[in-house]
């Protein structure tokens, strides 16, 4: 059942992502919010884990820590998720913030599911199952053309019409 639902959720999100206008449910959300925190936790070294702590329970910012980064004046925190993004811009001598929330509708989310972004190791995982379980469906067809002997004419010409049809597809359109 793995294999199905993997199949059916690359299937109709391949659709989505290739005719985006089709679908587009107009669903954005963007907040900015400003704030303070202790400038004793980005004074010399910055304390990471504390201010990003601070990030997500003062204003419910979720996603995966994307980057981090400290300069002189400035520390820049990014998180990522599947449809979603925020990024604040902390002001190290005043400890004053702002942060740019953007969280986008369903359609995104798949999309970016389908597309393996800002999704983490675990729906890596799902990804990498999903592809095998797909190229061993196929291998077991070869295979199967290759075995039952009074389809193997018929089924190497339809496999190779296929194979010729994408590649063709593939020069008149990308090519």
């Amino acid at each position: 059942m793995f294999g199905l639902a993997a199949v059916l959720f690359f299937s109709l999100t391949g659709i989505t992502l290739n005719h985006p206008r089709w679908f587009y449910d107009g669903v954005a959300t963007s907040v900015e919010v400003e704030g303070r925190l202790d400038p004793a936790l980005i004074q010399g070294d910055t304390d990471k884990l504390e201010v990003v702590e601070h990030l997500r329970r003062e204003h419910g910012l979720r996603g995966a820590l994307a980057s981090f980064t400290t300069e002189e004046d400035e520390c820049v925190v990014t998180f990522k998720g599947p449809g979603y993004s925020a990024d604040a811009f902390i002001r190290r001598p005043e400890g004053t913030y702002r942060v740019f929330e953007e969280r986008h509708g369903l359609v995104a989310v798949i999309n970016d599911l389908h597309k393996g972004r800002d999704t983490g190791p675990v729906w890596s995982a799902v990804v990498d199952v999903s592809a095998a379980m797909t190229a061993l469906a196929a291998a077991t067809g070869l295979f199967l053309l290759f075995y039952i002997k009074r389809r193997r004419a018929l089924g190497l010409l339809t496999a190779l019409a296929g194979a010729v049809a994408l590649a063709a597809a593939f020069f008149l359109g990308v090519g």
